[in-house]
């Protein structure tokens, strides 16, 4: 499934890391530092879940950058 999470915050980009942990193709949609920090180390996730860390999605300022 592809998904595009608009607004990649704290709760936009936990949600989104675990769809993309479960194999879905995700879309991260941010802006400022936080996208610049995400572009450069990738997406990682500390919970009480487990950690992991997602280098394998799209990260942009775009909307128009996820459609094909």
């Amino acid at each position: 499934m592809r998904i595009a999470v608009m607004g990649a915050g704290a709760v936009g980009a936990y949600f989104g890391a675990k769809l993309a942990a479960a194999a879905n193709k995700v879309s991260f949609i941010a802006r400022g530092a936080h996208l610049e920090a995400m572009q450069r180390h990738g997406l990682s996730i500390e919970s009480s879940d487990g950690n992991f860390q997602i280098r394998d999605a799209v990260f942009t300022a775009e909307p128009a950058a996820v459609v094909s």
